[in-house]
């Protein structure tokens, strides 16, 4: 999101040939896709999505890699059956688009899907993983809600934050350090202010090599030199939830 000129050029990357292993659900106003375990943990996780939406077949195979250890995983239409952004639409028109699509305003689905989780899913701690608009969504977060645990932000756009450093629960920020629109410059003043402000446990971690959307949006096969850093960019985000949740 450096480039002003294409304000948000994410590319799609690989998309995922995946139906997924979950559900979707209607939680009051909101459509959500749901995975559970075989036995309840009592552990969730609040899955974000990007600019792409929360139908990304890429996303739901995250939520469903989060069941698969144990997590009850729900990835909500945080647009809120507004339009998600597709590869064919013009750059130029993305600053409008992304105005009635605030990564700051989502206490309200939030609290929704929190409620929806301890009530029908049993879920007794919660976190929250995002990427892209939902890594800042979650850095948001992390600022604002008492009621989440944890919370992991995969290259979110720190320019929506910038100025807030004070989080309220361990978070986890992972970056790419060939990242076009999160220069690395971005991510320095980052750490300063948390060294600075943050009375929590934090970590921000840089994938050398990578580029935005390297751990949801590659896939292995196709990028083997990439595959190490993949690999382990999921590894860190599980191991993070497993240590908070």
């Amino acid at each position: 999101m450096a480039n002003e000129s294409r304000p948000c050029p994410c590319g799609i990357g690989d998309r995922f040939d995946y139906e997924g292993c979950g559900q979707e659900v209607q939680v009051e106003h909101i459509k959500a896709y749901v995975c559970k375990p075989p036995a309840s943990t009592g552990r969730a996780v609040v899955v974000i999505h990007d600019i792409f939406g929360w139908q990304l077949p890429n996303t739901r195979y995250m939520a469903d890699m989060l069941t698969a250890h144990g997590y009850i995983a729900i990835c909500p239409d945080f647009f809120v059956g507004q339009e998600a952004w597709k590869p064919s639409n013009d750059w130029a028109s993305f600053d409008d688009w992304l105005k009635t699509r605030n990564a700051g305003k989502i206490d309200k689905e939030v609290d929704v899907i929190l409620k929806y989780l301890r009530e029908q899913c049993g879920a007794k701690k919660i976190g929250v993983i995002g990427f892209c608009w939902g890594g800042a969504a979650v850095q948001h977060l992390m600022l604002k809600n008492p009621h989440l645990k944890t919370g992991v932000s995969l290259y979110g756009v720190i320019r929506f934050f910038d100025n807030r450093s004070s989080l309220l629960h361990p978070t986890f920020f992972i970056f790419a350090e060939k990242d076009d629109y999160i220069p690395l410059e971005q991510v320095t003043l980052l750490e300063q202010k948390l060294k600075q402000n943050c009375k929590v446990d934090y970590e921000v971690k840089i994938y050398p090599g990578q580029t935005h959307g390297f751990v949801h949006r590659r896939r292995e096969d196709i990028n083997p030199q990439d595959k190490p850093f993949i690999e382990e960019g999921r590894k860190d985000m599980i191991n993070w939830l497993n240590k908070y949740l």
